[in-house]
């Protein structure tokens, strides 16, 4: 079964940023939010509410398509999966992404991208973020 997250419930967030500190520990053993694949902004101000920008899960990924070393996999259900030892880190997914979900790591000069585990989901206090089963939940973004 493939999942993909959905965003749907972010009138509810608060911004206390714990799906992107989870999302960093889980995947990239690092407490650091710059490492998250999910990214929690105000929608223009500090008393707007909140939008998370994450992998939509594309049924055809820009990101993938655009990937010179063919080091994005399309993964079931929407969306794609890294193959760190295919990349060479040219950051061509960055742009080529249209909700801006592609963040980059420094560190191992590699993209961050959301690998649509859940743990954002499960530690998500208020419920704003929800996985559901799917091709693709959010749009072709």
């Amino acid at each position: 079964m493939a999942y993909v997250l959905n965003p749907k419930g972010m009138n509810k967030c608060i911004g206390c940023l714990t799906c992107a500190i989870v999302c960093a520990v889980a995947n990239h053993n690092n407490h650091s939010i710059i490492k998250s694949a999910i990214k929690i902004r105000t929608k223009g101000g500090m008393t707007s509410s909140f939008i998370a920008i994450v992998c939509r899960g594309c049924k055809e990924p820009a990101c993938r398509e655009i990937c010179p070393a063919g080091a994005l996999e399309l993964r079931p259900g929407g969306g794609v999966l890294l193959n760190t030892e295919k990349c060479f880190g040219c950051r061509k997914c960055i742009s080529a992404c249209s909700v801006g979900a592609v963040n980059f790591d420094d560190e191992t000069q590699r993209p961050i991208i959301c690998c649509h585990c859940g743990v954002c989901t499960t530690f998500c206090t208020h419920d704003c973020l929800l996985m559901e089963e799917g091709e693709e939940v959010g749009g072709n973004a």
